[in-house]
């Protein structure tokens, strides 16, 4: 019999998939708009890489550094075709404000992380809103984007369940 194939008892999970899980589900997360064949003239469909962002940094907020935002922003800025910058800025200051807020509040629940990631899905889609179309009347421009902010922070529970199972599987022992 083969023991060398089989795990022991005690034995860590894999390291490359414990660091590579997280950033490769918001990536493909931020790609995957673009892979679906679906043509709009509003924004329809949630920013998926930011709500997997924002459920990584929910969930594990000690798992990255607060400056994870900068690479995996400005991923989704490529993906996305907003300006350059958008998204690094803003995801930045969301890792920000999560872990200021785990600093602060010590046992956060469900709806805690519910109205944190809502409020912070709503801040940032505006901003990006705004800062892609300066010109265009800003009234304007948050009613084409409510539908999409609505439609984000109803999805936030199975994207935060998603990602307990994309967690499980990282943790997994081989």
């Amino acid at each position: 019999m083969n023991k060398a194939a089989a795990p022991r008892l005690g034995e860590p999970a894999s390291l490359w998939r414990m660091r590579a899980v997280p950033v490769a589900t918001v990536m493909v997360a931020s790609a995957l708009p673009l892979m679906l064949p679906l043509v709009a003239s509003s924004p329809v469909l949630p920013p998926l890489g930011l709500l997997f962002f924002l459920c990584w940094q929910l969930l594990r907020t000690e798992m990255w550094p607060v400056w994870i935002g900068l690479p995996l922003g400005l991923w989704d800025d490529l993906y996305s075709g907003q300006p350059i910058g958008t998204a690094v800025g803003l995801w930045t200051l969301a890792s920000l404000a999560i872990h200021y807020s785990s600093q602060r509040i010590y046992w956060r629940g469900f709806w805690h992380d519910w109205v944190i990631a809502a409020l912070l899905i709503a801040v940032i889609q505006a901003l990006a809103a705004l800062i892609a179309h300066p010109a265009a009347n800003p009234g304007r421009i948050l009613g084409l984007v409510l539908p999409q902010i609505v439609l984000s922070i109803l999805l936030l529970p199975l994207v935060m369940r998603l990602t307990g199972k994309f967690d499980n599987f990282r943790l997994k022992r081989r």
